[in-house]
């Protein structure tokens, strides 16, 4: 979903969104970790993990609980009416919480 950072442009009939919230599971942000699946994909057991959808399933499992990573909710920012050009930031517990907080982090 798209939002405004300053909700007074809202109002404005020429503006567009500049950011958008989204809810990932941990296994989705796992997934977009590039780094850190290579760095387990090195280990012996999940050799195959690249060839084998059971062994991949298996090593992501391990690293959402290694890791401790959570799903939640997530935004980023855009130039308005183009696709996401930020990283993500969150997770957050709520939708709201993440909107607010990419609000604060505008200024």
């Amino acid at each position: 979903m798209m939002f405004y950072t300053d909700p007074t442009r809202q109002a404005d009939s020429y503006s567009l969104p500049d950011a958008r919230v989204y809810q990932l599971t941990a296994r989705e942000v796992v997934e977009q970790d590039v780094e850190l699946i290579r760095e387990y994909m090195r280990r012996y057991e999940y050799r195959l993990a690249g060839f084998s959808s059971r062994v991949s399933d298996a090593m992501l499992d391990k690293i959402v609980d290694q890791e401790g990573i959570t799903g939640g909710w997530f935004f980023d920012f855009c130039v308005p009416g183009c696709l996401p050009d930020s990283q993500p930031f969150g997770p957050y517990a709520t939708h709201d919480e993440a909107i607010s907080a990419a609000r604060d982090m505008v200024g």
